[in-house]
C-alpha cells in the first residue's frame, strides 16, 4: 500500500524506541573498536559498490539490500551475500532497515530526491549515514540535515571521497601552507559522451518496481518508460543535473583547496545544445562564483562530449602568487607562474586512484562511529552540505536565467524568484522535518 513521511515516521519510531535510548549496537559499537558495525546498503547501483567496499572493511557486516525494484534489490543482495560470506537480504521498503535495532548504520545511494529525506529519518530511527552525493535535492533539505545530524549527534558522512584520498590531502595541505603564496582562483572541470535519452512514453509501471515508494517525497507524476533507472538525473523533479552529479565533485575539491564557504555571487550559462530529447537539465554548464577576499570558482560541464588536447575528463586547478596546482586522478602537479612543471606527486600502490574510489572514506566513515567522533570525518555533512550548495546554487541560476547575489550563510538575497527554489514541493505527507 502507498506510505509517506508520517506512516515511516510512526512506524519507525515504534519499532526503534529502543535507539531513542541510546541503546542497542551503535552504542557498543562506539564503545569497542572491535566490535562489528551492521549496515544496509539502499540504492542497488552506485549503493552496491559503496556496499562492496564495506564489506570490505574489517568487522563490517552489510545485513540489507534495500530497492524498490525487487529485481535489483534480489540481485544485490546476492552479490553482497556471495562477496561476504555473510546472509544480506533484499528488501524494498526502508523502514524494515530503519526498524531493525541491529542495523548501526546505512548507506544512502538513492535518486537526489530521497538523499536528506532518508537521511533524516536514518538519523530521527538512531543511524549513522553515509550519503552519496549531493547531499540534497534543495538547499532548505541541506540545512534540515545539518541541523538533524547536530541534534541526533550521528555521524553523517558525503561520499565525496577524494576528501579521504591521500594525496589529495597532501597537495591541498601544501596549498593550505602557501607553497603558492595567497590563492585567487579554481578552475575545474568534468567532460562524459553521454547519449540521448530519447522522449519518453507512459506505460505501466513493471511489476517489480514500487513506483510510488521511488516517488516519495516528490509529488506524484505518471510513469515513463525512459525514467529508471538513471535518467532521473536529468529531470528537476528528481535530479541535480551534471552539476550536482558530477560537478560536486570538482566543486567540492575547489572550496576545499581555496578554503571558502559561502559564495557571493552565482553566475550561469549554458543549455541543452546536444540532443532534441526529454532532458531538463544543460548538457553544456559553465558557472562562475564569487567569494569574500577576492577568490573565486568555475566549472566547466561538458555532458555529451570530449573536448581534445584537454588532458583528463575531470580536473581541478588552482592558482595562486607563485604558480599553480593542478588535481587529476589520485595525485597533483605543481607549476611555477610560468607553466613550468615543478613536481608531480602520484598516488602510492593500494591508494584510490579512481571510480570507485571507496576504501579511505569508508575507513573514515567507521572509525567515527567506533570512536564515537562524528566530527571527526573527512566530509562531514556540514562541510558537503557547503559543497553541495554550489551546484544547487548554480542550478537555479541557470533555471532563472541571471546572476545572483548571497549573503554570508550562502541564502539568496532580493530575488523573490531564486528564492522559491530554495525549497521545493512535497508530496502531502512527505514534508521533511526534523
Amino acid at each position: 500500500m502507498p506510505i509517506n513521511r508520517r506512516q515511516f515516521l510512526s512506524s519507525t519510531v515504534a519499532g526503534g524506541a529502543a535507539l531513542s535510548l541510546g541503546l542497542g549496537q551503535t552504542a557498543r559499537a562506539a564503545a569497542s573498536p572491535n566490535n562489528t558495525i551492521t549496515m544496509g546498503v539502499m540504492g542497488m547501483s552506485r549503493g552496491l559498490a559503496v556496499g562492496r567496499a564495506f564489506i570490505e572493511r574489517p568487522n563490517c557486516v552489510v545485513k540489507y539490500a534495500c530497492d524498490p525494484d525487487s529485481q535489483r534489490a534480489a540481485r544485490g543482495a546476492e552479490i553482497l551475500t556471495n562477496e561476504s560470506g555473510h546472509t544480506v537480504e533484499a528488501v524494498g521498503d526502508m523502514r524494515r532497515v530503519l526498524d531493525d535495532p541491529d542495523v548501526d548504520a546505512v548507506i544512502l545511494a538513492l535518486p537526489a530526491h530521497w538523499h536528506a529525506p532518508a537521511a533524516i529519518m536514518a538519523l530521527q530511527a538512531g543511524k549513522h549515514v553515509y550519503v552519496e552525493k549531493p547531499c540534497c535535492h534543495n538547499p532548505h533539505e541541506g540545512e534540515l540535515l545539518v541541523q538533524a545530524a547536530r541534534e541526533y549527534n550521528k555521524a553523517v558522512q558525503m561520499g565525496n571521497q577524494r576528501r579521504s584520498w591521500p594525496k589529495l590531502q597532501e597537495g591541498i595541505a601544501r596549498l593550505h601552507a602557501g607553497e603558492l603564496g595567497r590563492l585567487y582562483y579554481s578552475r575545474s572541470w568534468y567532460s562524459a559522451e553521454r547519449g540521448s535519452i530519447g522522449k519518453g512514453a507512459a506505460a505501466e509501471v513493471p511489476a517489480h518496481l514500487d513506483f510510488d515508494l521511488w516517488q516519495g517525497p516528490a509529488p506524484r507524476v505518471p510513469y515513463k518508460d525512459n525514467l529508471v533507472h538513471y535518467n532521473w538525473h536529468w529531470h528537476w523533479q528528481w535530479g541535480t543535473g551534471e552539476l550536482g552529479n558530477n560537478g560536486v565533485h570538482a566543486l567540492d575539491l575547489c572550496r576545499w583547496g581555496l578554503g571558502v564557504d559561502y559564495p557571493t555571487r552565482v553566475t550561469s550559462s549554458g543549455g541543452r545544445y546536444h540532443f532534441d530529447d526529454d532532458q531538463e537539465t544543460p548538457d553544456t554548464h559553465l558557472v562562475a562564483f564569487d567569494f569574500e577576499d577576492g577568490k573565486s570558482i568555475s566549472w566547466e560541464g561538458l555532458s555529451c562530449v570530449r573536448p581534445t588536447g584537454s588532458g583528463a575528463g575531470f580536473g581541478a586547478a588552482f592558482f595562486g602568487e607563485g604558480g599553480s596546482l593542478v588535481i587529476e586522478g589520485g595525485g597533483f602537479t605543481l607549476y611555477d607562474r610560468a607553466g613550468v612543471e615543478i613536481e608531480s606527486v602520484s598516488p602510492d600502490e593500494g591508494e584510490s586512484t579512481n571510480f570507485p574510489m571507496e576504501r579511505e572514506h569508508t575507513e573514515n566513515f567507521l572509525a567515527a562511529i567506533r570512536n564515537d567522533t562524528p566530527l571527526s570525518l573527512n566530509s562531514e555533512i556540514a562541510e558537503g552540505y557547503k559543497s553541495t550548495l554550489l551546484p544547487l546554487l548554480g542550478n537555479i541560476a541557470y533555471r532563472t536565467g541571471r546572476s545572483l547575489n548571497c549573503g554570508a550563510n550562502g541564502h539568496i538575497l532580493d530575488d523573490t524568484e531564486a528564492q522559491a527554489h530554495w525549497t521545493r514541493d512535497y508530496e502531502p505527507g512527505w514534508e521533511v522535518t526534523v
